[in-house]
């Protein structure tokens, strides 16, 4: 899920999550990003397969802008959490 310039938010899936995103941000994404670009990765979710991804995108898009942004915020949170957890983990 990426948050658009708007602070709309934009949900999809994909393979390669950074390349979608540079994808959007040159133009190269959906329609509705190249109109409220640039956009940023605020959201992602690891699925075993592209049916499972697809089912998962449905879901997410009838959520609230509300339950969207709350979504972002714990994904915010959790990466933070994570980067400083690998940065103690290299400094020992």
């Amino acid at each position: 899920m990426v948050e658009c310039s708007n602070g709309s938010f934009y949900t999809g899936w994909t393979t390669n999550p950074e390349r979608r995103l540079k994808a959007h941000n040159s133009g190269h994404g959906a329609s509705y990003t190249k109109m409220h670009s640039p956009v940023s990765l605020v959201y992602v979710e690891k699925m075993e397969s592209r049916h499972e991804a697809m089912i998962r995108e449905t879901e997410i898009k009838k959520y609230s802008h509300a339950e969207k942004a709350a979504m972002s915020e714990s994904w915010k949170k959790s990466t933070v959490s994570e980067e400083r957890d690998r940065k103690d983990q290299q400094g020992k």
